[in-house]
């Protein structure tokens, strides 16, 4: 019968359920693909759900639903499901004869409020689990029921699945590879999956099927709806399909579908045998869903529901066709609390038994102890990845360790997070940003070329090959070895190809003949020789190579499948070293260290090193860096630590010796200022900067009045806490000073004036607050400000305002201060101080954070006229101020901003990024101002009655972080997401930032 004459209308809908029910209520349709399904709203009522069969429909299969629904609510504890409303004649189901003349079957059901999974964004771990979770207890709730229907022959039911053998003609290419693969999978392995346990399932927790609750933060699944798929199958379909559905639209469909294993096992324990077919099962149920999918366009193209799968089913198949089955399983069995591989304890037992020395690896080396050398990310012996990256530097060091341990082989790695490996061939973006293989998983021994490598054990060969090309192994040899009952792998990675490839697969290498010879540095990926060695329990599907690195997020695993090589040495030192777990590190800091001293964000990370506009974390981690304008000229830079080393094995002293370093670096400051400031004192930092500023000012004019902004924030020294409105103003502090005067925030956009004229109405501010210091008798002192006020939320400083606040202060007496701290060293673009993008000229200039790039370092700049009033015989001396490893540090960062035109590249990148910005806005008008220059932006988040949005302000960072990209919030309301990343930001880093941004300002929880 034709598919739009089986539809029932929301009007006929609510006519049935007034005859049968004698319930008034608006009815709405819901999908469907058997019944016909609507949402009834009644008033002061949850409401319900009709379901109205189509013709003909297997009455016994309808009370096997019915009958279902009450056995779960007698045996349910805690579990929300739909509940059975009979009718007015107290029957269960009930019958209609439709305009056709056919018999149609009703059911009534309670409405169960929520969200459906489909509208949930976005669907993280803690979901995932709590999906797993629920799906368990309902499993647990349905053991014991019995009904002769959830026997039936059933297309969705995976056990029941290879139908779709007789259809793969409708698929093509490499989707009729993919099908084929997983349906020969399945077949092969059936005779143990018909032995696993069986039960009555829900067997349907799709996306649509699956009540997610209101709560925006940390939202759970409620319940599970539509019991129309339920059946008596192998249990382990339950979870598939759970998964199946849920981790669709996700990057790394394996990682998604953990939590919700994890999940189910925590309510139903699931048997280790049925781990071993879930990955099949899954995909099978994926099968299933797309090969229905290509029947249903040809037998009913005009029913929408029957394709909502269909295309991001077919995008999990193509990726669960590329995860190996083995890594999956052990995948599984390590988040339900097993080994992740099955053999994992037999190994270790059988190793502990063993008796292996250095030497019977390297017989012609007469050495057993080893001297353990630190790769990690966090090591101090690695040095800068310039110096590691250069061959010769690297050996050197080598060579010298080795001189000074002449009896020892240089040895270690295993389970290093190792940042070191500079190809991006393994990188991947996964479900929460970029990714990249840093975990070593076996030992590297640091030997001279052409030594001669044996073997431990007897073994054939399975893999001999040339890995050069890769750059990962040089020459590489895999053997397979048993012992007992095991059967494991031994790998030799970096020898030399000619000796590697002179085995062959399925040769048998007896134990302590030779394997190979270690290569040179050029087959080797231009790293120095060594040998890597490495243990498997498993090939997996590797079938040329294997990984030698693995991905962090993964490493229980990995390091289930490669166990640590030092079980069969038993070296003291090789035992891998733990980091210190940041729980540790924050416990310690909250003991010992002032409170005062917050973290950033809600999960703190562990910052170990820097490299150019990324930090990264212990495990290797990297985060795009849009919050250090510190990192002026990028995190680590080469030649700014080098500078920096370099003058410190000479000589580190105070400016009252001449040194060459202190003029170098006022002439390269000087250049880059107005002639009329051209006198500068050197200090160590912002505040120090601004402190000696205000004393400046008073020996000029001998007033103390200091005029400033509302939420100015100018250090963290006493006076500079004076002139501070973010600090006074703010928590802890108890206002205004009698000497400083703050007018209000000069904000344009959401300030006390708005607007066209709000620079002369703000330069009027500042004009009340110098009559109110005349009023009291006493001169100004100073005006102090930023170009562009940071802690106020990047606020630029409306057009024309600088100039007649200037003229107004200097009619009065004052100095003009420009606090280039955060805004300087060409981070405008525009120009190279954030003074003259208002073409104004202060009295006195400071410099602070970007002049060192981290290290301690600043300066005021002055007019000769205010210098020589300071000098009035006091002297101003200042220990570290203007020392030369300092000054040879700034001087660097100056020549590398103009060297290698980053004031351009702020200019170009902040220009394309402030434009990408505003397009989000218009998509997203959750953000009501983009604003800032160069790279130093701000985005303030408001809603339409233009009230503050702290709390989606704080998320968005912290989901920024999730996804490895670090940000932060400021201004008066905390609203405000702030941009100034070291100047080496680049257009892709700004195109990866806009991306997650969009990905984020997306989610539920943006949306107010």
């Amino acid at each position: 019968m034709n598919y739009d004459t089986l539809k029932i209308s929301n009007q006929q809908a609510e006519d049935i359920l007034f005859k049968l029910f004698q319930i008034q209520g608006k009815a709405s349709v819901l999908p469907g693909e058997v019944d016909f399904n609507f949402r009834i709203k009644v008033d002061n009522s949850e409401g319900y759900i009709l379901k109205i069969s189509r013709p003909n429909e297997n009455v016994d299969y309808l009370d096997f639903q019915q009958k279902l629904l009450q056995f779960v609510e007698e045996n349910g504890q805690n579990l929300i499901t739909p509940k059975v409303i009979c009718d007015s004649d107290g029957k269960a189901i009930s019958e209609i004869t439709d305009d056709f003349g056919n018999k149609r079957k009703v059911r009534l059901l309670s409405w169960i409020s929520g969200r459906v999974w489909s509208a949930v964004n976005p669907q993280l771990n803690d979901l995932r689990f709590s999906l797993g979770e629920q799906c368990g207890r309902l499993t647990k709730a349905l053991q014991g029921f019995e009904h002769p229907e959830a026997h039936r022959q059933f297309e969705w039911d995976v056990a029941q699945s290879l139908w779709t053998k007789a259809h793969v003609n409708l698929f093509k290419n490499e989707e009729k590879e993919i099908v084929q693969y997983f349906q020969n999978s399945f077949q092969k392995h059936e005779a143990s999956y018909s032995k696993l346990r069986k039960g009555v399932v829900h067997n349907d927790a799709n996306d649509n099927n699956v009540i997610v609750s209101s709560d925006l933060i940390q939202p759970k699944v409620q319940a599970a709806i539509d019991y129309g798929d339920a059946i008596h199958t192998q249990i382990i379909n339950d979870v598939a399909i759970a998964c199946a559905y849920a981790i669709m639209h996700h990057n790394d469909p394996l990682e998604a579908a953990l939590p919700i294993v994890k999940g189910y096992h925590s309510t139903f324990a699931l048997q280790e045998k049925e781990l071993m077919h879930l990955y099949n099962a899954i995909a099978m149920r994926l099968v299933i869903s797309v090969t229905k999918s290509a029947i249903n366009k040809i037998e009913e193209p005009n029913n929408k529901y029957l394709l909502i799968s269909e295309k991001p089913a077919w995008e999990v198949l193509k990726k669960w066709r590329n995860i190996s089955a083995d890594f999956a399983y052990f995948s599984f069995r390590n988040v339900c609390g097993r080994d992740a591989h099955p053999n994992e304890d037999d190994f270790k037992i059988w190793a502990s038994k063993q008796d292996y020395k250095l030497t019977d690896l390297f017989p012609y080396i007469d050495k057993n102890e080893v001297l353990e050398l630190d790769l990690s990310v966090s090591s101090k012996w690695v040095g800068h990845q310039k110096d590691f990256s250069d061959l010769d530097v690297f050996q050197f060091k080598i060579n010298q360790l080795q001189k000074k341990n002449p009896h020892k082989i240089i040895a270690g790695g295993y389970l290093e997070p190792r940042p070191l490996y500079t190809s991006n061939t393994y990188d991947k973006i996964g479900n929460y940003g970029k990714e990249s293989r840093t975990i070593h998983l076996g030992v590297d021994f640091w030997l001279p070329e052409h030594t001669a490598v044996h073997a431990l054990f007897d073994g054939e060969v399975v893999l001999a090959v040339d890995d050069s090309g890769e750059k990962e192994y040089g020459g590489l040899v895999v053997l397979k070895h048993k012992a007992e009952k095991l059967e494991f792998y031994t790998l030799y990675g970096h020898l030399s190809v000619a000796s590697a490839t002179k085995n062959k697969a399925g040769d048998i290498i007896k134990k302590g003949e030779k394997i190979g010879a270690l290569g040179n540095a050029e087959e080797n990926g231009n790293w120095v020789a060594h040998l890597h060695f490495q243990l498997m329990l498993s090939l997996l599907d590797y079938i040329s190579d294997f990984p030698g690195v693995a991905y962090f997020n993964q490493i229980e695993v990995w390091k289930s499948i490669c166990p640590n090589p030092n079980l069969l040495f038993k070296s003291e030192t090789l035992q891998n070293q733990m980091e210190t777990s940041n729980d540790d590190l924050i416990s310690y800091r909250k003991q010992h260290l002032g409170k005062s001293l917050s973290l950033q964000y809600k999960v703190p990370i562990k910052t170990v090193r820097g490299a150019g506009q990324y930090l990264v974390d212990q495990f290797g981690r990297k985060y795009l860096d849009t919050v250090n304008n510190v990192a002026h000229v990028g995190h680590e830079k080469y030649e700014v630590v080098k500078a920096g080393q370099e003058q410190m094995a000479l000589i580190n002293t105070n400016s009252r010796y001449l040194h060459d370093n202190i003029n170098d670096l006022a002439k390269e400051l000087i250049e880059t200022l107005p002639p009329e400031l051209s006198v500068l004192h050197f200090v160590n930092s912002g505040s120090e900067a601004n402190e000696l500023a205000i004393r400046m000012v008073k020996a000029y004019t001998g007033e103390r009045d200091v005029i400033a902004s509302e939420v100015g924030y100018h250090g963290n020294t006493n006076m500079c806490i004076d002139i501070s409105s973010y600090k006074f103003d703010g928590k802890g502090g108890s206002g205004a000073p009698e000497h400083t005067h703050v007018f209000p925030l000069p904000d344009a956009f959401r300030g006390k004036y708005r607007g066209k004229h709000s620079a002369e109405k703000y330069a009027e501010e500042v004009k009340k607050q110098i009559d109110i210091v005349h009023k009291k008798g006493r001169g100004v002192a100073a005006f102090i400000i930023e170009p562009i006020i940071s802690c106020g939320g990047q606020i630029e400083l409306p057009q024309g305002f600088l100039a007649k606040a200037y003229k107004h202060v200097r009619a009065a007496g004052g100095l003009c201060i420009s606090d280039e701290v955060q805004v300087g060293c060409g981070r405008m673009g525009k120009t190279f101080w954030g003074f003259q993008l208002h073409n104004v000229v202060p009295d006195i200039v400071t410099i602070g954070k970007p002049l060192g790039n981290g290290h301690p370092v600043a300066a005021v700049a002055c007019t000769p006229e205010v210098a020589e009033k300071f000098a009035n015989g006091m002297e101003y001396f200042n220990t570290f101020g203007g020392n030369p490893v300092s000054c040879a540090i700034a001087t660097e960062v100056l020549r590398t901003v103009k060297r290698e035109k980053l004031q351009e590249n702020a200019l170009n990148i902040g220009t394309y990024l402030k434009e990408e910005l505003n397009m989000l806005a218009r998509e997203f008008p959750i953000i009501g101002d983009v604003r800032g220059l160069g790279l130093f932006l701000g985005i303030e988040l408001v809603d339409s009655n233009m009230n503050p949005l702290a709390a989606q302000t704080d998320y968005l960072a912290n989901r920024m972080k999730d996804h490895g990209i670090l940000m932060s919030t400021d201004g008066p309301d905390h609203n405000v997401l702030k941009i100034k990343p070291p100047m080496v930001f680049t257009k892709e880093n700004a195109e990866e930032l806009i991306f997650y941004l969009r990905k984020i300002f997306a989610e539920d929880f943006m949306q107010f």
